[in-house]
């Protein structure tokens, strides 16, 4: 239940972020050079990434950064949801799923010379399947686990039994990687922005690494956090991270095998507060940003910005932790809960335009969301009856929210939490708020079980419905605190589906059971929108949130 983290993110995005130039940088920039490519581009986000490495990472606003720098084996279409070759021009997969053969492009090379080979490839899968220690936790290999399983040695018996299998090199430019069952979640997880390659030196240096510290902090390894070990084979290669200015410098990478890129430089520095990044972007300190604020797109367009709005490809919900608190894990309470939130009033009060009202835990453009399933409208009689009937008029609940930050599907988390608040409050529930800051405080607490409700949200990886279901259901986390077979038994079952129209109608079959069980209670979608200065040629959207700085150029 990350937020790309991802589980989230997604992004899936999607990661990185500006905060304000200071006086005289205009002229450095080269301000009045219209059509410079030497003049960089200078991008806000809304958060910190976590690691110049995206294997440890789960957080979009990372994966923005290092979706420029390490290149995956496969990748989406420009702007879509299609998976097309990415390292890999072509693929094939075994009849029952469970042997992928991938043929890398010809001469391409990482930043740091290193060819790009099959073996080179497989180190990279088998340095994953072979993490111990502080790397089994799930805040550093979540992707690993979701898509793959656990690991050769698991240490802890809530990780997963791994999926991965072996990785070998069938020649110079042919891996082949098989896993030991037919998952849904594959050829997607190919393109995840954590399975970015890394070049043979990289590997190298890693290994010789201190491992991240354990305890109640969470750290990452030296190398991840300083410039000049993580080497890819992307459009741009690390140049600088000023973590004291909060911006990471990219420089282009002029040996690249496709297209080069528009600009030589591209600084991604954070800008927290939605309303300071607008107005960086008008004083000309920026050049674009993410997640507007859904009342700034219209001045912005009216001034002359360009606000492109990304597809909805989304979820928002309100995440129920039943071990926290004793009260939810009462059927009633979480019945009531759902009754007791006016979603609609959200949309249309704080929601961009084209914002929904979500029925259940999947975003509706997905194959597999489902018509007829269990719904709870907002009726504030039904909720108060309910928690009588479990005996919990008095109910107080723990309800954490996170600051510092804004989500493609959360655009103003501190005026969304205000909402739920008063609609728990008007049903008699008191609200004990827990406000913290998103990395890596919020995404920490809310797995370790200690918010009794929290917002947290997803944007789709790939075009599949397990990547939202799965990804929060498939199993016991402690951020929902409940064990259900039922539930984890059909999400296994529609995992090892290899028909893709079965699949969909399991799917539809599994929202109702979800939403029977009422884990949580999914909020919206929501279609966020990015702003460009005018004199930028800009990405392509992506409703997965993984535009690609190389298509930026200057007017």
């Amino acid at each position: 239940m990350r937020t790309k983290r991802i589980r989230g993110a997604v992004a899936l995005t999607a990661a990185a972020v500006v905060a304000v130039a200071t006086a005289g940088c205009a002229s450095e920039r080269g301000e009045d050079g219209g059509g410079d490519e030497n003049k960089p581009f200078i991008f806000a986000g809304a958060g910190d990434p976590e690691s110049l490495d995206p294997s440890l990472s789960t957080d979009g606003e990372t994966f923005r950064v290092t979706r420029q720098v390490l290149e995956t084996l496969l990748t989406h279409e420009v702007g879509g949801t299609e998976i097309v070759g990415g390292l890999a021009e072509t693929w094939e997969q075994s009849e029952d799923g469970t042997v992928w053969t991938f043929h890398l492009r010809e001469g391409v090379k990482f930043h740091d010379g290193e060819a790009l080979t099959a073996e080179v490839v497989c180190a990279n899968f088998d340095r994953w399947f072979n993490w111990e220690g502080t790397y089994q936790s799930s805040n550093f290999s979540a992707y690993w686990q979701d898509t793959f399983g656990g690991f050769a040695a698991n240490e802890n018996e809530q990780t997963p039994a791994p999926n991965y299998k072996s990785c070998t090199a069938q020649d110079e430019l042919t891996p082949v990687i098989e896993v030991n069952e037919y998952s849904a979640k594959l050829p997607g997880g190919f393109t995840l922005a954590s399975m970015g390659i890394h070049s043979p030196k990289s590997l190298e240096a890693y290994a010789a690494a201190e491992p991240p510290a354990e305890g109640d902090s969470l750290t990452y390894p030296t190398y991840s956090q300083e410039v000049g070990t993580v080497a890819g084979t992307g459009p741009f290669k690390y140049a600088e991270w000023n973590k004291g200015n909060r911006e990471v410098t990219l420089e282009r990478n002029d040996e690249y095998w496709g297209e080069k890129a528009g600009v030589k430089t591209v600084i991604v520095r954070t800008i927290s507060d939605e309303n300071a990044r607008k107005q960086a972007l008008e004083a000309g300190d920026i050049h674009g940003y993410d997640l507007v604020a859904p009342q700034d797109v219209q001045p912005l367009l009216d001034a002359g910005f360009q606000v492109p709005t990304r597809g909805v490809f989304n979820l928002m919900y309100l995440g129920i932790t039943q071990e926290q608190n004793p009260a939810l894990e009462k059927l009633e309470v979480r019945q009531a809960l759902a009754h007791a939130l006016d979603r609609q009033k959200i949309v249309d009060t704080i929601l961009p335009e084209g914002g929904t009202v979500a029925t259940q835990f999947l975003a509706p453009t997905l194959d597999g969301w489902a018509e007829d399933v269990p719904t709870y409208d907002y009726n504030a009689d039904t909720a108060k009856g309910l928690l009588a009937d479990a005996g919990e008029e008095d109910l107080t609940i723990d309800f954490c929210y996170p600051t510092e930050v804004t989500r493609p599907y959360m655009p103003a988390p501190k005026d969304i939490f205000e909402s739920l608040k008063a609609d728990l409050e008007a049903v008699g529930i008191t609200v004990n708020a827990k406000a913290m800051k998103w990395s890596p405080d919020y995404l920490t607490a809310v797995d370790a079980s200690e918010c009794g409700i929290y917002l947290l949200g997803w944007t789709g990886d790939y075009n599949e419905a397990y990547n939202f279901m799965g990804t929060w259901f498939a199993n016991y986390q402690g951020a929902w605190g409940f064990e259900n077979e039922e539930i984890f038994d059909a999400l296994a079952e529609v995992n090892t589906e290899p028909d893709p129209a079965t699949r969909v109608e399991m799917y539809k079959e599994i929202n109702a059971l979800i939403m029977e069980y009422v884990p949580g209670v999914p909020i919206s979608h929501s279609p966020p929108s990015i702003a460009f200065s005018p004199d930028v040629n800009p990405p392509t959207t992506s409703a997965l949130t993984q535009e690609q700085f190389a298509e930026i150029s200057w007017k």
